[in-house]
């Protein structure tokens, strides 16, 4: 009878802690020529999650095997919302230049001064005004393209890889002194991107 009772239990607990884990991960056979990068671009998960889920340290993958896709950490209610503000911010710029904005925005997610979420990051006010521009004046309302959308889960599938930018601007139409002092790390287009 105990014993009985303790397989029920440890049953159960199986199923409270792995179950949800498991109905949350699907699978994927891998293709020829696939990277985790490109896997992540198509599931909208990271390249740091593929591996982590499918317990892997280097990029090898072979055509033919099954890996673990986690499921995505971001709604896609987060990534068009984040995609409006690529649209709004990156207009005009190259595509690396959407792909660097919405990084930005991912990687103040994940630094610990800044808010957790994508939407309050992008709705964040500091100093009395919103953090990005077009969130003060509308412009993130205006929608987005398809190509916004791919710069998004490029962004995505790249978290945690990139330089560490926290902040961009437009050196022409900055009028921040402050933004100035920051470490700049790369030029694209007219955004500097900054630490």
């Amino acid at each position: 009878m105990l014993r009985k009772r303790l397989v029920m239990i440890m049953s159960l607990i199986v199923m409270i802690f792995v179950g949800p884990a498991l109905a949350s991960a699907s699978t994927y056979t891998v293709q020829k020529g696939d990277t985790f990068y490109s896997i992540g671009q198509k599931f909208g998960v990271s390249m740091t999650s593929l591996k982590q889920a499918n317990h892997r340290t280097s990029d090898m993958l072979y055509a033919g095997e099954t890996i673990t896709i986690p499921q995505s950490t971001i709604t896609q209610e987060e990534k068009e919302l984040l995609a409006s503000l690529v649209h709004a911010e990156a207009k005009g710029e190259p595509y690396a230049g959407k792909v660097a904005v919405a990084t930005v925005v991912l990687n103040r997610v994940d630094h610990r001064d800044f808010p957790n979420t994508i939407r309050d990051v992008i709705f964040e006010v500091a100093g009395g005004a919103y953090a990005f521009t077009p969130v003060q004046n509308g412009t993130i309302y205006g929608g987005y393209t398809e190509e916004d959308m791919r710069a998004v889960n490029e962004a995505i599938a790249f978290r945690g890889q990139g330089n560490g930018s926290l902040y961009f601007y437009n050196p022409k139409t900055s009028t921040s002194q402050w933004i100035f002092s920051r470490e700049v790390v790369t030029t694209i287009g007219n955004h500097r991107f900054a630490k």
